[in-house]
């Protein structure tokens, strides 16, 4: 367990030395772990414990405002690319997308395969985006990684690789789409810009809905969880 501070009012926040913060700042992650103090590293650790204390009230009705843990389990409405399908045992050796239903092996545990059917779902589709975005941009995309991210939903390095969250699988393709413009027009300006937002809304014009509804929804699509 890493380090970390209590306040008085019993709230554990969890404690992030930073070399590169400028600030400090709190984060509340969308699946249910504990809030994120992060300190610049000359930042004594009485100063962090002061300005948390601060904004102890902000912390806590952001804790509440978080969707309840959902379990991804034989019966469960899971979103799968926007549409709710229920999660069916059969007799089928893979999971199997329908209308309205996942079909899972019925001898097999739920949810990682449905943790593995999602993964290799948003690698497919986001392949297909970023080569596309990328191609109009006339930049290239050397790498694409996959993680259950808890911060963000994607991020790009200066050696044009990029990775994103599998969970956006989940979401509507619009919104997957979206991401995937974000980070390819990361290959063409590492920051965010005037330029940058002209980069995305050159690939994507409508962006800024797109954009909103990541950031109304996303949490609900943290807070499934894939094991007991």
């Amino acid at each position: 367990m890493g380090e970390q501070i209590i306040l008085a009012c019993g709230m554990r926040i969890a404690l992030r030395r930073s070399s590169r913060a400028r600030r400090m700042t709190l984060r509340v992650p969308r699946d249910g772990g504990d809030a994120v103090l992060t300190l610049p590293s000359q930042v004594a650790l009485a100063e962090g414990r002061a300005f948390a204390e601060m904004r102890r009230d902000w912390l806590m009705q952001a804790a509440a405002r978080r969707p309840a843990p959902l379990l991804a389990e034989h019966g469960a409405l899971l979103p799968v690319e926007g549409v709710p399908r229920r999660l069916v045992p059969a007799a089928v050796a893979a999971a199997q997308l329908q209308p309205d239903a996942l079909l899972l092996p019925a001898r097999r545990a739920c949810g990682p395969v449905v943790q593995g059917f999602l993964r290799h779902l948003a690698h497919q589709r986001l392949c297909v985006a970023c080569d596309r975005h990328a191609a109009r941009l006339g930049r290239a995309v050397r790498a694409i990684t996959l993680r259950d991210t808890r911060s963000r939903w994607g991020s790009c390095t200066t050696g044009g690789r990029l990775m994103f969250s599998w969970r956006l699988a989940m979401a509507p393709p619009e919104i997957l789409d979206y991401v995937a413009a974000h980070e390819v027009a990361h290959l063409a300006h590492m920051d965010h810009s005037d330029r940058f937002w002209t980069a995305v809304a050159r690939l994507m014009p409508d962006y800024a809905p797109r954009r909103a509804w990541l950031r109304q929804h996303g949490g609900g699509l943290m807070a499934w969880k894939f094991r007991d």
